[in-house]
């Protein structure tokens, strides 16, 4: 009987050993599966083994020749799946790989491991939602602690409120539970606190610095936050161990592409459909990269391609119809008139194709039914987002409040004092694109992008932690000393000097919203210069009305609520320039189509810039373009635009309305 018992003691005991090596010392491990296949043949244990190490040293293909026959004889083995679907991943046969996982979590749904790697390479094609819910899994699945696993399970079915009170009674009792302070990070992420996100994974790091997942979240929080040279630091360690993991390799494309540096992000885009070629979203993204670095004709072909996979893909009709240059067919508007009649459509998919086909209808001269497209598309898109009116509006009262000709002669000579920025503000669709683009074909003036540092730092000083919050802003900046204005204009020099690439004296900020922030630029950085852009009411705002944005600007999903944002703009511009006199240099879009040249000599005059008709040629400019103008201003001016809007005016009551005075007082110059 002994005879019988001893050869399988030793095999149980030479797998151990082989499952050891594994973790250790792969290489080795790779030959004692060997060893054990040599004796039990195509044993499924052993060969999972072997598949694994192989994987594990570097040899895909050595591991996908076991991996992939083994799948085929052990159909139901959640394990040979998961290490199935990592060296499908290493193949970049990226497709194949995520179809491995997803049969792994439904063949063992508390495969930890299985969760982790399906949600980063949902990351990678663009499958939010999805890549969410697995990273949920894998949290809830990667502790038997039960009340962590309540708490993961809270998460998962998105009961934030529950998730946060179990994760805070766990914390009192074990403050250094990294697993918990990973999941009341996400807790805090998925409630918009990203600085508390932030310190909370800090903590964590510093508590376990090889916690990769948590490194991850780190990762993303900072880029969030526009704290991309950190983020930058952290995806760089995560890849320098793993370079191949595709949420790693998406993010660094995501960063590169905020930091201009858009050949690195299409290289990385390209990279990763050559791994991913069926995901519709991946090509979508691809083409938006390629849209921003002047590659039009790459980018409608990519976009195409997105379309081909996924036509209810709202989202790719409207980036093709926001190329602006670009016209659809017949067959196009016939092709998104039936998507639109599909019942299973999202919300998100049904406003994208409103917007799309409007703007069909609009190049086609149907401007009433395009109108109702837009319409349609507005409501549906204001239903889903969080927006106050009045909050606006109660910031221009305090504002004009605070800042008075008294208040700002009193703060003279504090701030930094380099001349470095030009801000171009004002509303979006004002023409702000057009002035960008003619600065920056200045030799001495670098254009980057609309940078979110001002509204960073307008969120750190109003102190809110949420939107029901009273801001300290603007009245905080009242009690502040020279020292800390001084630092915050020094801080913001700082964090954008990563957007310059090119050691140009000056460079432009174009975020448009900075308009309400004036009297902070000016303290901070009192030898920036101010462009203030501005268009006709009725062009800018119903050229507003009917762009979908991607992110912010959420104002123009009214014709109500952005002729009443309009009139707060136009209300607080005027104030300051009664308050700081000649500070702030206006553009009227209207005279800078009338008479170029002329408006262009006032705008570098206004800059301490030397003319230079490089400026008049801004459409030979090859510079990245982040904006929906991106393709308008690579052309040279032409009036057709202007009053394009006059085909809507008779459904323009409604914003007529709310513009009021400022219908008639928007162009009335400065005082003297």
């Amino acid at each position: 009987m002994s005879g019988v018992v001893e050869p399988v003691g030793t095999l149980e005991q030479a797998l151990q050993h082989a499952q050891r090596l594994l973790e250790r010392e792969p290489a080795l491990a790779v030959e004692q599966a060997g060893e054990i296949l040599k004796v039990v043949p195509n044993h499924p244990v052993a060969t999972l083994l072997l598949g694994a190490a192989r994987h594990k040293t570097g040899d895909w293909r050595g591991a996908l020749d076991v991996l992939e026959p083994l799948a085929r004889t052990q159909p139901n083995s959640a394990a040979v799946r998961y290490e199935l679907g990592r060296a499908l991943g290493s193949a970049k046969r990226g497709d194949e790989a995520v179809a491995a996982l997803r049969r792994a979590v439904e063949l063992k749904p508390e495969l930890t491991e299985a969760w982790l790697a399906l949600g980063d390479h949902l990351t990678a094609i663009g499958d939010t939602d999805g890549a969410d819910a697995a990273y949920g899994q894998h949290i809830k699945t990667s502790t038997r602690d039960p009340n962590l696993m309540k708490a993961g399970a809270a998460l998962c079915e998105n009961k934030i409120a529950v998730a946060e009170t179990l994760l805070r009674e766990h914390l009192k009792l074990h403050p250094t539970d990294v697993t918990a302070i990973r999941m009341l990070a996400e807790v805090a992420a998925r409630l918009g606190r990203n600085a508390d996100a932030e310190t909370l994974l800090a903590r964590c790091l510093e508590l376990a610095p090889s916690f990769a997942a948590a490194r991850y979240n780190y990762a993303t929080v900072l880029h969030r936050q526009h704290k991309v040279t950190q983020a930058l630091k952290e995806i760089s360690h995560l890849l320098a161990s793993e370079p191949r993991n595709p949420g790693y390799r998406i993010l660094q494309a995501a960063i590169s592409a905020s930091i201009g540096e858009y050949a690195s992000a299409i290289e990385i885009y390209a990279s990763v459909l050559s791994e991913y070629p069926k995901q519709p979203k991946a090509w979508m993204s691809y083409g938006h990269a390629l849209k921003t670095a002047g590659r039009q004709a790459d980018s409608v072909s990519a976009y195409r391609k997105s379309i081909e996979l996924a036509p209810n893909l709202g989202e790719v009709w409207w980036s093709l119809a926001n190329l602006k240059t670009f016209q659809f067919s017949a067959a196009d508007l016939e092709t998104m008139r039936g998507q639109l009649q599909r019942t299973d459509l999202s919300a998100p998919d049904r406003f994208h194709f409103h917007f799309a086909i409007g703007k069909a209808l609009e190049d086609a001269g149907a401007y009433a039914e395009s109108f109702e497209h837009y319409a349609q598309g507005n409501r549906l898109r204001r239903e889903g987002v969080k927006y106050d009116p009045d909050e606006n509006s109660t910031h221009v009262r305090r504002s004009k409040s605070l800042f008075t000709r008294e208040f700002f002669e009193q703060q003279a000579g504090r701030g930094a004092a380099a001349p470095d920025p030009l801000f171009i503000v004002g509303l979006p669709r004002s023409g702000s694109t057009l002035v960008e683009q003619i600065l920056s074909s200045h030799p001495e003036v670098e254009g980057t992008m609309e940078l979110p540092n001002i509204p960073a730092m307008v969120r750190a000083l109003s102190g809110r932690q949420r939107r029901t919050d009273t801001s300290r802003y603007p009245e905080i900046l009242a009690t502040m000393s020279a020292e800390q204005l001084r630092a915050l204009g020094e801080q913001f020099l700082a964090e954008t000097r990563i957007q310059r690439k090119t050691g140009t004296p000056f460079f432009i900020d174009k975020m448009p919203n900075n308009w309400a922030h004036v009297g902070l630029i000016h303290l901070v950085l009192p030898n920036a210069r101010i462009i203030d852009a501005r268009r006709h009411p009725l062009g800018c705002c119903f050229s507003g009305f009917k762009q979908h944005f991607a992110r912010g600007q959420h104002f123009t999903y009214s014709l109500e609520e952005i002729g009443r944002y309009y009139r707060d703009y136009v209300e607080l511009m005027a104030h300051c320039d009664e308050v700081l006199p000649g500070r702030v240099h206006r553009v009227l879009y209207e005279r800078m189509i009338d008479d170029t040249e002329a408006e262009v000599r006032r705008l570098l005059e206004y800059c301490n810039l030397p003319f230079d008709d490089r400026c008049l040629r801004f459409y030979e400019n090859e510079r990245a373009v982040r904006t929906a103008s991106s393709e308008q201003v690579r052309q040279p001016i032409f009036r057709e635009g202007v009053d394009h809007w006059r085909h809507y005016e008779p459904w323009l009551g409604p914003l007529k309305e709310a513009l009021g005075p400022a219908l008639e007082s928007w162009d009335k110059p400065p005082p003297l």
